[in-house]
């Protein structure tokens, strides 16, 4: 995998919205903590524009990930929010430039889409991460925003996990790949579906109806996804939904179910996804991972 070069003091860091629509109240704290921090927050033309539920048109999102793509005087691009919409315009990106002078594209959630496409089709790390729709408004620091800054400046190295549910220890050296099980299993088939083969997988997913969980993860079972991992870490799992009937397992548990029949590590409440906090990884990077009496350990190679 490619490596873009970390981003310094000065630095533009370009803001877009490429799937739900955003205020400007909804990023003035993310503003000015990357400002603190030392970068040139840059916005997308239309990133406050609405149509429907996304934050423009197709036509309107492209365009402002487009020109940031090819401008080599931006360093990275940071998404404002997820919710829904990557996947219609991504394929009408060029990333020919971006593939000459690759930069760090960030979010989580939605922007799996562009996680795994890029991983895919380009070869070029990312950067799972909070985003500014969930920079704290009082733009006190958090641990995800720390986490973030860490990512960003090339000072992330390892996480050390004290209060992860290892179902199955062991260790492991591979790449890390994942990000959002919906949007995973929805790239399913096409130019952007991932490759999970000898690498470690990570997963999170809020806000899911119990059976459905089911339906991903025998997905991901079905098309080989699973047998040939190297890791599996699970992050934040909240907010389920059941039905009248009752599902009978919890997400956890589902999870479970799928893989237990494998022999790799299994890794439950990795603080990264849709809760707090959210920390920073590197997806498209070999990790030295090990698991073993509820405790990870993270090392970025």
């Amino acid at each position: 995998m490619k490596r873009p070069s970390y981003l310094k003091q000065g630095d533009r860091i370009g803001l877009v919205s490429p799937a739900r629509k955003i205020s400007s109240q909804e990023v003035k704290s993310a503003v000015k903590i990357l400002q603190r921090w030392g970068l040139e927050p840059v916005f997308g033309r239309h990133i406050f524009s609405s149509s429907h539920q996304f934050g423009g048109t197709d036509e309107e999102r492209a365009s402002d990930v487009q020109e940031f793509l090819d401008d080599i005087n931006v360093k990275g691009i940071l998404s404002t929010r997820g919710g829904y919409g990557s996947v219609k315009i991504i394929d009408k990106l060029d990333f020919s430039k971006f593939n000459v002078h690759p930069k760090w594209i960030i979010g989580y959630s939605d922007i799996t889409v562009f996680h795994s496409h890029i991983h895919q089709v380009l070869g070029v790390e990312t950067i799972h991460a909070t985003m500014p729709i969930n920079f704290p408004v009082d733009i006190v620091e958090n641990e995800s925003t720390s986490s973030l800054k860490q990512a960003l400046f090339g000072e992330l190295q390892a996480y050390q996990i004290k209060k992860c549910q290892v179902l199955r220890g062991g260790t492991a050296k591979a790449e890390l790949v994942g990000g959002n099980l919906s949007i995973l299993y929805s790239l399913t088939g096409s130019v952007s579906d991932i490759n999970t083969d000898g690498k470690i997988l990570f997963i999170e997913d809020l806000d899911e109806y119990l059976y459905h969980m089911d339906r991903m993860m025998m997905n991901l079972k079905r098309s080989g996804k699973l047998n040939k991992l190297k890791g599996l870490i699970v992050g934040g799992m909240n907010d389920m939904n059941d039905n009248t009937i009752p599902y009978g397992q919890s997400a956890k548990e589902i999870i479970w179910e799928t893989v237990k029949e494998f022999n790799y590590p299994v890794v439950f409440d990795f603080p990264s996804g849709h809760i707090e906090p959210n920390q920073a990884i590197y997806l498209g990077r070999k990790i030295d991972f090990q698991a073993y009496e509820n405790k990870l350990m993270i090392r970025f190679l």
